[in-house]
């Protein structure tokens, strides 16, 4: 089983049942992503997809940030063309692998969540923000263009035009609005932020991996197939999730009219 005790220097990375978080953790910088901190989501990355026994990731940032973007004073590193692409894809392997995570991946999302940043809180299946986070798609500022997956997410979640007036027009919205457009899924205060993202952790992890991962990738494949496909994914998921001890458990205690063993993810702890 993979260690998650490895003396990281860019990010903090810890497993508590069946739970891993990973923090981004460049407080000084409000956690800007550099070279250093794309290696070492790749290597934890790597492990998490080992690791059988976790069932869901937690994101978060140190320090009163989420992650203020790619790391600018590094970008003048790299002004070919080729050494730009190859900066960019090391990245997107990290974007492919918290897409395509076969675990739901929780992003909890306080203070700046611009650029590169914002694209990584998007990789996520569940969005909660305090009211003090803030989002932006800064990428034009700099005559960038989006990244990590954006391109992706963003159309996905608010409508072309929604996403190309944000990206154009590179204004800032804070936790409301993100909840309005759909972006995020609640807002919770500060100083409770990082202990519900722990709290809908433990809920998910009751359920059975397998339930949890033909869930995410079947809504992952919906937006690309047709209603047949779909119709058969939905019925071999179902016989798999329907043999499972939880499912007949579940069952029982509807019929003794028991307490449910999973309920409101979104309640507050």
């Amino acid at each position: 089983m993979p260690d998650f005790t490895d003396n990281y220097t860019t990010i903090r990375c810890w497993k508590a049942h069946q739970v891993v978080t990973v923090e981004l953790n460049r407080p000084e910088k409000r956690n800007a992503i550099n070279s250093l901190m794309r290696d070492e989501l790749a290597q934890v990355m790597f492990k998490i997809k080992q690791d059988r026994d976790i069932k869901v990731l937690v994101l978060r940032g140190a320090g009163g940030a989420f992650c203020s973007g790619g790391d600018i004073h590094s970008m003048t590193d790299d002004t070919q063309a080729e050494q730009s692409r190859d900066r960019m894809q090391n990245l997107q392997r990290v974007i492919y692998d918290l897409f395509t995570l076969e675990r739901p991946v929780i992003a909890a999302i306080n203070g700046p969540a611009y650029g590169a940043g914002l694209g990584l809180a998007l990789t996520a299946d569940l969005i909660i923000a305090s009211p003090t986070a803030k989002f932006c798609l800064s990428f034009l500022r700099l005559g960038a263009v989006p990244d990590c997956g954006t391109f992706y997410s963003l159309p996905r979640l608010v409508g072309l035009n929604t996403a190309k007036q944000l990206a154009f027009s590179t204004r800032e919205f804070n936790s409301q609005e993100a909840l309005d457009l759909g972006i995020i899924s609640a807002i919770y205060k500060e100083d409770l932020l990082y202990t519900q993202a722990e709290y809908m952790a433990q809920q998910l992890a009751k359920l059975p991996l397998s339930s949890l991962s033909i869930t995410k990738r079947a809504f992952n494949a919906s937006l690309d197939s047709d209603l047949n496909t779909m119709l058969e994914i939905e019925a071999l998921g179902q016989g798999i999730a329907r043999s499972t001890d939880f499912h007949q458990q579940a069952v029982k205690n509807f019929k003794e009219k028991k307490p449910p063993i999973f309920s409101n993810l979104l309640q507050t702890k």
